[in-house]
């Protein structure tokens, strides 16, 4: 995370940048002979290679101008050759002997008072207007950190004299002052340019030091990590009404079936949860529902937003209202929220004196715009009634509730009739299940892409741990992975998240915040010779609808495919494992063993591994 501040801004702000800490000696050490030419890659091959030398890192001894040649018994050879032809010289200064281009006579002399060799060309002996800063900012370019006694050594100058170069090119912005080296401790300087390769490589070889965890790992870490206590889930790590809303800000914007939202999502998470809990966010106005689309005819899905943070994650692109109903509708709501009967009041008021509207209309009409997204409710109880059967025909719900001897009063109230639903409100009759509560108009969405994108990474990086492509894709992200990538490589740059290969077969562009990698880490496979990949005795089971955001399976990672005759169904046609309504999963120690179909009418064996189908299939039932 250090690594990842910008230490031009650094020094700046401090005067200074101190990374003695951090930066890796190796990679100090490799950087160092690749910008000296001291790899065999960059070695010199030719003269005119030797000519380059002596050009990007100013004068050389022979023995310097032969280590950074292919051939070393030659480079003497070349050197003679570049003299002969008037392209390099030969000096005294401070007891050496150097070659020096001839390009270099002007700056040796005014700035290390070096005379220069007879029959130079008057064209290379005008006068430099700063010949020892040249001097000092072409070492800085082609070493590392240095002091300032190794500038000093290197030109023979005084060590005040190379201090006062040093510092004057430091105000400039053209050497950074800090403490680099591993191990050293006198005051360094290094060229900028060069601090900031430095430290990518650095970073890299830091990334490069942390293994990726394995699938199954990253399936073991997920429903932990979104509140999902206990083996089978049953017993949520958080409490109250409280522990809810910090639940229904993790799960912001996340499209789910209606009917798993609160036995299959909610209920897991949250240890004494109650529908009650819910209705009471709602009525408070710190959380807002709405509907993203219908499934069959009683149920749909829904998505929850804190009210703070709803304009961000609500879409922006939603079916716009037709018919004369639907926007008579919507035309009685755009003063505040109404109960049914006072919009029946108003929708009926404004209709045209020949048209017939009945209760049944603006009904129908008021849950397609819920379903459109248009039209949302201070209580969940009309979607639960929906959910139950009431005013409704048709197909089931895509996730079925188990059904006890006593059934509640709001799903008895579910079933009355269309020709009551007609004449309730002229009858003065209670209103129906289907219809209670407060109705209101969906809060407009922000459609700033900016703001959306950094939202949606916030919400990601909270709600995943670890945000991949997969992920980005799976929950339909407006602008795709390429619009959050940029929110997220941004948040790596400040300090606010990290970058690296954290699950294996996932790619590099994976992002999580520190803590979330050091807990990913944790759960990864202790060997891979245990029947279980957490080695544990008693693996845990998870059922989960496969549209659960602690389901990784069909976004993260893929949905497995098992091998030729180890039991599983193979590609077996027109069954396939999808993210879909009414599906559940059973995860045995993080391995999807079992992929459980709409309806339960069909199961899918996706790991048959020793041990998995029993107790997979013994926690189904």
């Amino acid at each position: 995370a250090a690594l990842a501040i910008d230490p031009s801004l650094l020094g700046h702000l401090l005067g200074r940048v101190e990374l003695r800490d951090l930066l890796a000696g190796d990679v100090l050490a490799a950087i160092e002979r690749r910008l000296q030419h001291l790899e065999p890659d960059r070695a010199a091959r030719d003269a005119e290679a030797v000519a380059d030398l002596l050009r990007l890192l100013g004068p050389l001894t022979a023995a310097e101008a032969a280590a950074r040649s292919a051939d070393p018994a030659s480079s003497s050879t070349w050197l003679e050759t570049l003299s002969s032809s008037g392209r390099a010289v030969t000096v005294e200064h401070a007891g050496r002997t150097w070659w020096a281009g001839v390009e270099d006579v002007a700056r040796l002399r005014d700035g290390l008072g070096v005379p220069p060799p007879p029959g130079v060309p008057s064209a290379f002996l005008a006068d430099v207007d700063d010949p020892l800063g040249e001097l000092v900012r072409r070492y800085a370019r082609t070493h590392g950190p240095f002091t300032a006694e190794d500038v000093a050594g290197r030109f023979g100058l005084g060590v005040a004299v190379a201090r006062g170069v040093l510092d004057r090119l430091t105000s400039g912005g053209v050497l950074l002052a800090g403490e680099f080296r591993p191990g050293a401790t006198d005051p360094e300087w290094c060229d900028a340019e060069v601090l900031r390769h430095i430290r990518r490589r650095s970073l890299a070889a830091l990334r490069s030091q942390i293994e990726p965890v394995s699938h199954s790992a990253l399936a073991r870490f997920l429903p932990g990590w979104q509140n999902l206590g206990g083996h089978g889930g049953a017993d949520g790590a958080e409490v109250g009404v409280d522990g809810l809303l910090a639940v229904i800000e993790q799960l912001d914007g996340v499209v789910l079936p209606a009917s798993a939202l609160e036995p299959l999502v909610l209920a897991p998470r949250v240890r004494d949860y109650s529908p009650a809990m819910l209705d009471e966010l709602l009525a408070g106005g710190e959380v807002v529902w709405s509907g993203r689309g219908r499934v069959g005819t009683r149920d749909g899905w829904v998505s929850l937003h804190p009210t703070d943070s709803a304009g961000a994650t609500l879409p922006v692109e939603r079916p716009q209202p037709e018919g004369a109903v639907h926007l008579a509708v919507v035309d009685s709501l755009r003063g505040g929220a109404l109960f049914f009967r006072d919009i029946a009041t108003r929708v009926k008021e404004e209709a045209d004196p020949g048209a017939a509207v009945t209760e049944a209309d603006i009904r129908d009409a008021l849950w397609d715009l819920v379903w459109d997204g248009v039209v949302t409710n201070d209580t969940l109880a009309p979607l639960r009634a929906v959910l139950a059967g009431g005013g409704t025909t048709g197909s089931g719900t895509a996730h079925r509730s188990r059904r006890t001897s006593a059934r509640p009063r709001r799903a008895r109230l579910g079933r009355t009739t269309m020709a009551q639903l007609d004449g309730a409100v002229a009858a003065g009759m209670r209103t129906p299940p289907v219809l209670a509560g407060r109705w209101s108009l969906v809060p407009e969405p922000v459609t700033d892409p900016t703001l959306r994108a950094h939202a949606w990474a916030e919400t990601l990086l909270m709600r995943h741990g670890v945000v991949t492509r997969g992920v980005v894709e799976a929950e339909g992200v407006p602008g795709g992975f390429s619009a959050v990538y940029k929110v997220l490589a941004r948040m790596e740059d400040s300090g606010g998240c990290r970058r690296g290969y954290f699950v294996e077969g996932l790619g590099a562009a994976q992002f999580a915040t520190g803590n979330t990698i050091d807990r990913l880490r944790g759960f990864d496979d202790t060997a891979d010779d245990l029947p279980w990949p957490s080695g544990a005795d008693d693996p845990a089971v998870r059922i989960l609808a496969a549209t659960d955001p602690a389901n990784p399976y069909g976004a993260a990672l893929p949905w497995p495919v098992p091998a030729e005759g180890d039991g599983g169904t193979g590609e077996a046609p027109g069954h396939r494992p999808g993210r879909r309504a009414g599906a559940l999963v059973v995860l045995v120690d993080g391995l999807c063993v079992l992929y459980v179909e709409r309806g339960g009418r069909t199961v899918l064996v996706l790991d048959a591994r020793a041990g998995a189908v029993p107790l997979a299939a013994a926690a189904l039932a």
